[in-house]
């Protein structure tokens, strides 16, 4: 009977060791999951989105030199400010893009393309011709408008990614729970019960 009793406590032990490993492995794929999206929600849009904003200051700072036939902008600080622009793009690139996003942005950076032609032509004018070049730098700006709405709807994915992992972590926890409450139960039977003895 002692032999028993021993394997009864060694399978109900077991049980409970088993199903904690088990909680425990689908909880660390959930947090994993979390993880991920908190990164992914940091790396690739928020950083994406400071980018989106520094490259639509420097378009604006070429506006407003546009605007205002500002030869001194243009032969001096533009090279400055053309530069940052391909830093920030490089910078972009690193992201990780959606199929969307890497159609617009390449229409951005054909746009920027274009729009450097045409400054050549603005400076070549004598700052006299500002319709194309104005009307290369709306394009551009609303590239970037357009990449900027990504960053929204795809933080807001990741943030429901990161939601449905954290209800599957609870949902696990509360069964987690009424298992142990059971297999309690169920030890206790166990180890309570004690068969008739001829």
């Amino acid at each position: 009977m002692v032999f028993y009793n021993k394997v009864k406590w060694v399978l109900g032990i077991l049980m409970v060791f088993i199903l904690i490993i088990a909680t425990n492995l689908i909880d660390k794929n959930n947090f994993s999951r979390v993880k991920d999206s908190v990164v992914a929600i940091y790396n690739d849009r928020l950083i994406a989105k400071d980018l989106i904003f520094k490259m639509s200051n420097s378009i604006q700072e070429k506006e407003l030199a546009v605007v205002a036939s500002d030869s001194v902008f243009f032969s001096g600080r533009n090279k400055e400010v053309s530069q940052d622009i391909q830093d920030f793009i490089e910078m972009f690139e690193q992201t990780k893009l959606t199929l969307q996003e890497k159609k617009i942005f390449s229409a951005y950076k054909t746009n920027l393309e274009i729009l450097k032609n045409t400054e050549s032509d603005f400076i070549q004018s004598k700052f006299v011709d500002k319709t194309p070049l104005i009307n290369h730098i709306s394009a551009v700006k609303l590239n970037l408008n357009d990449l900027s709405k990504i960053q929204i709807v795809e933080g807001k994915r990741q943030m429901s990614l990161s939601e449905k992992a954290i209800d599957s972590i609870e949902l696990f926890t509360k069964i987690e729970i009424y298992i142990l409450i059971f297999l309690a139960i169920l030890i206790q039977i166990i180890v309570i019960y004690k068969p008739k003895e001829n």
